[in-house]
């Protein structure tokens, strides 16, 4: 067996053993903490909605672990079982360009892993989310989501992974540079574009009605130096009952978006305060880093793929026969995550102090306690667990965990 085999499937079963043991911790450590209300919640939030966060996370937990098994064996099947052998011998069967062919190819292994996938997505709206009140998805809306993302692959990824292949081909040595600029430009156009070309394909985003609430929010726009296109209300409804906020588009193209569902949850002075918290991203420029370490990292990615190309083993360790730029392509996409996995703690870190910093931007420019009152309404109507187990907070959560997070709130009362 090729040493890069050897290599892929010791990591593949370390990743997959991992993340069955963080599940395993999760789920015990909350079921161990669901009897009782955390001290620093008990006049905030009752036992039954305390409960029933626990409960959510552990069935998130448990479907995560057949997710996690699933996901490995369809690796093993597309790379080592020579599932992308077979895929890629039957396009090569055709007269077409090489090129074409590449293009057809990837969009295949993206088709077929959507349809993979889509059993699992369907579970999550339709047992897990509704068992627990959040879903609003109907069959016949969930079916036209997934066609529209189907069309989006055909007409958007298409083109996209025929340039990429284009130049793989035609600049030479140095092409993972020049990819590497077209893919940074691509997806600097798509951050831009979202709000206004992509997202309206799902949603609705009415502007915010004129009146009190909306003066106030444009008056702390102007006191934090903020300029965006417009507030808007997404009908966020009609598919979940989990409420949020968000800032979206790049450049002048900013917008700021409400769930309508958090419209109708918060308080006007804790909606102020959410809104703050996400300001806080941008003033502090958390937005800007996040943008350069994407770019970053996309750039290591294409000078490795760049290097790989060229290797047989590459090819040979992962299962597939007859070296190609698209077989290179979708080895990378499908197995580097393998190789990135245990990089999680540290990004999960660095994006935990970010929301520090933004929750210390948000005290600052309003009452820190109406962020307070905000966040545990959130983690109560969202059933977000007050007590997750550490290690796996450590590795997976974005955002501090509830009990270190508003403490640390509290220092600006």
């Amino acid at each position: 067996m090729p040493t890069f085999t050897v290599l892929f499937l010791l990591l593949l079963v370390l990743v997959l053993l991992t993340q069955l043991w963080l599940d395993r911790r999760q789920i015990l450590f909350v079921q161990n903490h669901r009897h009782a209300v955390p001290a620093a919640f008990r006049r905030r939030l009752s036992l039954k909605e305390h409960q029933k966060a626990a409960d959510y996370t552990v069935a998130y937990a448990r479907f995560g672990r057949m997710d996690h098994i699933a996901s490995t064996a369809v690796l093993l099947l597309w790379t080592l079982g020579g599932g992308l052998d077979v895929l890629d011998y039957a396009w090569r069967m055709s007269d077409w360009d090489a090129i074409v062919i590449g293009t057809a190819f990837l969009l295949s292994v993206f088709l077929i892993n959507s349809l993979i996938e889509l059993p699992f997505e369907a579970w999550r709206a339709f047992v897990i989310e509704r068992h627990f009140g959040f879903n609003r998805l109907t069959p016949r809306l969930f079916i036209v989501d997934q066609m529209k993302r189907l069309l989006l692959l055909m007409l958007f990824g298409a083109p996209v992974a025929y340039v990429l292949l284009w130049v793989m081909q035609q600049a030479g040595e140095s092409w993972w540079v020049y990819a590497w600029l077209f893919w940074s430009g691509l997806s600097l156009f798509l951050v831009w574009a979202y709000p206004t070309l992509i997202a309206p394909l799902f949603n609705k985003f009415k502007p915010l009605k004129p009146g009190r609430f909306r003066t106030r929010i444009q008056a702390l726009l102007r006191r934090t130096g903020f300029r965006s296109r417009g507030i808007f209300v997404v009908d966020s409804s009609k598919r979940t009952a989990h409420g949020n906020a968000y800032f979206t588009g790049f450049g002048r193209n900013k917008r700021i978006v409400f769930f309508d569902s958090l419209l109708e949850s918060l308080r006007e002075k804790e909606i102020i305060a959410v809104l703050a918290h996400e300001l806080g991203h941008f003033k502090r420029g958390h937005i800007n880093q996040r943008l350069v370490l994407m770019l970053l990292l996309s750039l290591a990615g294409f000078a490795l793929l760049g290097w790989l190309i060229q290797k047989g083993w590459f090819y040979e360790g992962l299962g597939v026969s007859k070296p190609s730029e698209h077989a290179a392509l979708i080895l990378f996409v499908l197995a580097g995550p393998v190789f990135t996995y245990f990089l999680h703690p540290l990004l999960a870190w660095r994006s935990r102090t970010h929301e520090y910093e933004a929750d210390r931007f948000a005290a600052e420019q309003t009452d820190a306690r109406d962020l307070v009152s905000a966040l545990v309404r959130l983690y109560r109507d969202n059933a977000r667990t007050l007590t997750p187990d550490p290690l796996h907070s450590a590795f997976y959560d974005s955002h501090p965990p509830a009990a270190a997070r508003i403490a640390h709130l509290a220092r600006f009362f």
